[in-house]
């Protein structure tokens, strides 16, 4: 990646994030400084950022933005992508409403942790990862569960239970199309003020 390709990455993520906008900027221009540094005394880009850019991203905004600030956006975002998953088990079966059983708890408290964890270290997870991290984590969680407890129902969900897992995170959710989408299409000021930062790849 170039180094205008991975201040737009960056520049993405802390914006998905909900990094102020005076921050971000110091932070554009304290990288920028640093990859200009490397690139002067010899030294790639990989050197200061490492092989993962999401990550040393992620890394700089908790740095920045305290837990305080960080939980209520990740615990909402985790109810979006729960939300999602819990519709998409009604669509499944067909229904208008779901037997809540221990493995079926077990799963969505192992996803949903998963999911927190995820987004507290790298950003945003996104439904198609969140599907991989339901059948990767939840999956052996609700079968170990089932084993243990059996197959009896605690509660029933109803139809109206998903939009009101999706509604918290909905405003992060345009938030962070609108971010990405500013990210990759538009012309960004590098640290001075001037040049354009590349598209991503």
């Amino acid at each position: 990646m170039t180094n205008a390709q991975i201040l737009a990455a960056c520049r993405s993520n802390w914006e998905y994030r909900g990094v102020g906008e005076a921050a971000l900027r110091e932070m554009l221009d304290e990288l920028s400084a640093h990859l200009d540094d490397a690139q002067a005394a010899g030294r790639t880009a990989q050197d200061v950022v490492g092989r993962d850019v999401r990550a040393f991203a992620a890394s700089w905004a908790r740095a920045r933005a305290p837990l305080s600030r960080r939980a209520p956006r990740t615990v909402a975002m985790a109810c979006f992508v729960a939300g999602w998953l819990l519709l998409g088990a009604y669509l499944l079966r067909w229904t208008t409403a779901v037997d809540v059983t221990a493995g079926f708890l077990a799963f969505w408290l192992a996803t949903g942790t998963a999911t927190v964890a995820w987004e507290v270290r790298r950003g945003g997870i996104g439904l198609g990862k969140s599907w991989l991290v339901g059948l990767a984590v939840g999956l052996p969680a609700a079968v170990l569960a089932s084993r243990l407890t059996g197959d009896g129902v605690l509660f029933t969900l109803p139809l109206w239970a998903p939009p009101l897992l999706l509604l918290p995170g909905l405003p992060y959710a345009v938030a962070d199309a609108r971010a990405t989408r500013r990210g990759r299409h538009k012309p960004e000021a590098g640290a001075g003020g001037e040049g354009e930062v590349a598209e991503l790849g």
